[in-house]
Parts: C-alpha cells; sequence; structure tokens
C-alpha cells in the first residue's frame, strides 16, 4: 500500500515531465512531415537548376500556351454562334436546296476501304440525283472558309456550278422561288457529314461557316470559266445579312 502511495505521489509529482512526454510524441509527425516536404523541394529546387530541367520548362511553357490559346479561341467565336447544333434540316430543305448528305464515317456509302473517301463531283451529284449542277468540271476550285466566315454570296449567269463540302459545322444557302417570302432555303450540313450540292446558272449560293473551332472545306466545280470582274456574268453581295 505504501509503495503505491509513492508512485502515485511522484506522478502527482511531476506533471511537467509527463506533458512534455505527450509533447513530444505528438510533434514527432508533424516534424516528419515538414522534412519530407522541405526534402521534396530540396530535390525539386535541385532538379531546375540542372541543363535537362530546360527542356521540361520550355515544354510545360508551350502546353499551357497551348491550352490557353486554345480556350481563348473558343469564346471568341462561341458568343456569335447561336446554338444551331439542333438544327437539323428536314428532307424537304435538303431537296429544295439541291443537297444531298453522307456521313464521313466508315463504311461510307462511296468509299471501298479504310483510307477515307474518294469522290468524283459530277458523278456523285448525278448518281446522288443532284440535277441543275456542273456537266463537267471546266473551272475547278478547292478552298478553306474559316469559322465565322462565308463565301459565294453571289450568282453566276454563265455557269452551272457542283460543289462537295465537308470539315464543320456548314450553311449552305441558295436561292429558291419556291419559298415564300425568303425567296431561299438553307440547311446545315454537319461536322461529320460530306454533303455534295448544286447551284444551276441564274441562282444565288452561299456557303457559311458555322462552326466555332473547325474549317469548312469545300470543292466547286463550274461548267464553265467564269469571269469574276464582269458583272454581266456575276452579281455580289446578293443577300444583304451576309
Amino acid at each position: 500500500m505504501s509503495e503505491k502511495l509513492q508512485i502515485h505521489t511522484h506522478v502527482l509529482a511531476n506533471p511537467r515531465r509527463n506533458s512534455y512526454t505527450n509533447n513530444q510524441g505528438s510533434e514527432a509527425p508533424m516534424f516528419q512531415n515538414s522534412s519530407h516536404s522541405h526534402s521534396v523541394s530540396s530535390l525539386f529546387i535541385q532538379f531546375l537548376k540542372k541543363p535537362h530541367a530546360f527542356p521540361f520548362l520550355l515544354s510545360l511553357f508551350l502546353l499551357l500556351t497551348w491550352l490557353s490559346l486554345r480556350v481563348q479561341h473558343a469564346s471568341y467565336f462561341s458568343p456569335s454562334f447561336p446554338s444551331v447544333l439542333d438544327n437539323k434540316s428536314s428532307k424537304e430543305d435538303d431537296i429544295l436546296a439541291n443537297v444531298v448528305r453522307f456521313s464521313s464515317g466508315f463504311p461510307f456509302q462511296l468509299a471501298n476501304d479504310k483510307r477515307g473517301w474518294l469522290v468524283d463531283p459530277i458523278s456523285l451529284a448525278l448518281r446522288s440525283g443532284i440535277s441543275g449542277g456542273a456537266v463537267t468540271c471546266t473551272s475547278v476550285h478547292v478552298g478553306e472558309i474559316r469559322p465565322g466566315t462565308f463565301r459565294g454570296n453571289h450568282r453566276h449567269y454563265t455557269s452551272n456550278e457542283t460543289f462537295v463540302i465537308w470539315g464543320a459545322q456548314t450553311k449552305f444557302r441558295l436561292e429558291s422561288s419556291q419559298v415564300v417570302g425568303k425567296g431561299y432555303v438553307e440547311v446545315i450540313i454537319g461536322a461529320d457529314e460530306v454533303a455534295v450540292a448544286a447551284s444551276p446558272r441564274g441562282t444565288a449560293h452561299a456557303l457559311v461557316n458555322m462552326d466555332p473551332v473547325r474549317s469548312t472545306f469545300f470543292i466547286g466545280c463550274q461548267d464553265r470559266v467564269v469571269n469574276y470582274s464582269s458583272s454581266s456574268s456575276t452579281d455580289f453581295k446578293v443577300w444583304k445579312d451576309l
């Protein structure tokens, strides 16, 4: 009994020692974490001092710059484009616009292997049942339409024209007397589609890139050489809203 009392008295007499011991135990993990962080920082600083750190930093800088430009590019064009992804053209509109569309994925209706699609614009239009297009490719144009821009918006009086359009979400507008009020029909060609379209002589047409990022590509076949410097063969700026 006296021994137990002495031990209890010794513990009560040294409260600071017990507290110090407990504090040492709780501070040890914190000290270890701090040492680990310091070690990682030191290793990173040592890596930056080495010559091969420069290519790594340069690559990181170029990656961040590329990401920043992509975000800025998308945000720049997005406000100017209404949501037309759900604007599905009807079959009747395609017929009025002299447009036939195909999926660009494999299997493509006109491709016979996995290398991609390969078409003859004139043959494609004829096999698709499109009338009024070019009968020969006397004059050929291959072009790009960047986001937010357009080509065409003119009327040829001496030449029929056939188009193959692909690469981006694109609006094709064709003059039509069958559309009361507007006087034209327009359809949206999807970015995953390849379309063939025809514009008979004396009919205005325009191709408008509606895509915020991708470029539209097209081939235009005319069955006569058009003199663009002569106002008697071509009307320009037919539609004022383009």
